[in-house]
């Protein structure tokens, strides 16, 4: 196991440690930085951490409270973000690695947030995260074609399937489907406009869609608004994805959803999300890596 960093500068002697969620089959996942002490640490701080991190987000643990929650908050590197699920999975590996397997609950801005992790027959760490509830409705036609033209894409390339919807699962995510699988491969939008457009309706991802079949989905996810281009796994929008595609009614309940996701930007992702038919939330679950840091 290496050493975990430590930050320099104005949080001089912090430890980062760094873990890549929902990877697949061990490799690719997405990176989130874990502070499992921050309660010292004031916001101006946390935000100043997570940019010299770079990553999309890092996840800040507080002092565990009486009655057994733990604080959770989220900074991607230019401001505060109500709820991360990549970086909760891999807040709750870390602390699974430190302190063994269990069930968590940590307190976010979306609410609380159950978390349990167990060893997979494999050795992995697995953690399951229990959404928000989740809602959904459909985006106005103005709200389509802006992300249309930002995403320099056409209204025939949309899967009538799948309708265009903002979904919640503790955040709102613009979620659209389309038809050809290429067609998501080739993605190359207008980072200026998508960022302006996102920020002023305040979606967290562009949750993009191709349906293999039913229950199972490729996926990429756009997040200008944490200053990268891309999310290689974003447990936030899965979790409403799920939520969404129960509003649709497009799925047997109770159903498991796979959702992968980072493959068109080289770090494979993979997600399995859980729909009930008697809950509004959704149990999204994923594996979390240590990261090497030389």
């Amino acid at each position: 196991m290496e050493t975990p960093a430590s930050i320099t500068g104005g949080t001089a002697g912090i430890t980062v440690l760094r873990y890549a969620a929902f990877t697949r089959d061990g490799v690719g996942g997405n990176p989130a930085g874990v502070v499992l002490d921050a309660s010292a640490l004031d916001r101006a701080e946390r935000l100043a951490l997570a940019a010299e991190v770079g990553y999309s987000e890092t996840a800040f643990v507080g002092s565990t409270a009486t009655d057994g929650t733990v604080p959770l908050r989220f900074f991607s590197p230019r401001a505060e973000v109500v709820f991360c699920g990549h970086a909760t999975v891999a807040t709750a590996v870390a602390l699974a690695d430190r302190d063994g397997p269990g069930t968590l609950t940590f307190t976010t801005l979306a609410g609380p947030i159950v978390v349990e992790t167990a060893t997979a027959a494999t050795g992995e760490l697995l953690a399951t995260l229990t959404s928000a509830p989740t809602r959904s409705q459909p985006a106005s036609p103005g709200q389509v074609a802006s992300t249309l033209r930002a995403l320099r894409w056409e209204a025939a390339d949309l899967d009538p399937v799948y309708p265009v919807h903002v979904a919640n699962a503790g955040n709102d995510h613009l979620v659209l489907s389309v038809r050809d699988r290429a067609r998501l491969a080739a993605l190359d939008y207008d980072y200026p406009a998508l960022d302006a457009l996102m920020a002023t309706e305040g979606w967290t991802t562009v949750h993009l869609v191709h349906a293999e079949t039913a229950v199972l989905f490729h996926a990429r996810d756009p997040f200008p608004p944490g200053g990268v281009v891309e999310d290689p796994a974003t447990g936030a929008a899965a979790a409403a994805f799920g939520g969404y595609l129960r509003t649709l009614g497009a799925l047997a309940l109770p159903a498991r959803v796979t959702v992968v996701q980072g493959e068109d930007m080289g770090s494979p992702s993979r997600l399995l999300v859980d729909v009930a038919a008697d809950d509004v939330r959704v149990r999204v679950t994923g594996t979390a890596a240590r990261i090497t840091v030389s």
